[in-house]
Formats: C-alpha cells, sequence, structure tokens
C-alpha cells in the first residue's frame, strides 16, 4: 500500500490530486491492489491557522484514512539528516523521533486490523 506524507503547507493539497492519479494509473496498468492505506500530517505546528486548514481538508478528504499521529516541525529531525543520521540515533528521545515511533505503532495496528478482517 501506498502511505501519503503531507506537508501541513499552503500548496500540499494540490499535489495530492496528482499523486492519486498517478496511484490510479499504477492500480490501473500494473497492480489493481494497490492502495493508499494512509495519510500522515507532517511539519504539523498547531500554532499556525493553516496548519489546521489543511489539517481539516485531509480529513475531509481522506476521512478514518487519515493518521491521528501527526509529526511536529521539529529542529531535531531538521538536524538530524545534517549529520547522517535518522532521527532515532541522533536522538531518540526528541519529539519528531517519538512522533515517528508513535506513527509506526499506528500503522502496525491499522494493518493488524485490516488483514483481521
Amino acid at each position: 500500500g501506498v502511505i501519503i506524507p503531507v506537508q501541513c503547507e499552503c500548496f500540499a493539497l494540490e499535489g495530492i490530486a496528482a499523486l492519486i492519479e498517478n496511484n490510479e494509473k499504477v492500480r490501473a496498468g500494473h497492480n489493481p491492489a494497490l492502495e493508499i492505506e494512509g495519510v500522515h500530517r507532517t511539519m504539523y505546528d498547531a500554532r499556525r491557522r493553516l496548519t489546521g486548514e489543511v489539517s481539516q481538508k485531509l480529513e475531509q478528504c481522506f476521512g478514518e484514512r487519515v493518521f491521528k499521529t501527526v509529526i511536529p516541525r521539529n529542529i531535531r529531525l531538521a538536524e538530524a539528516p545534517s549529520h547522517g543520521l535518522p532521527v532515532l540515533r541522533y536522538d531518540r528521545l526528541s519529539k519528531g523521533a517519538l512522533s515517528y515511533l508513535a506513527l509506526a505503532s499506528e500503522l502496525r495496528k491499522r494493518l493488524k486490523l485490516k488483514t483481521a478482517a
């Protein structure tokens, strides 16, 4: 399946339409089982009104496929690549690292529910 990361920024929603269209082309031509498993919000800043607007729009468009876990704007996430490290090795207790662990846990639960059905 496909998981779509979406920055909670101005033009993020415009790119999703093209991504969904490409996903449908792949389904039609190569992999009919390919599904969008979920959408996760990145660069989330609850202090910004735009973040809330983008998040609300995603929930309207994708409903239950939007993960509850959000990945916040976090300096440690930004610094890790410049040190050549994944954030879990750079600062495993940072808010960003913990958010990615929570997202992985949420995905694992979602996939278990799906395979049990």
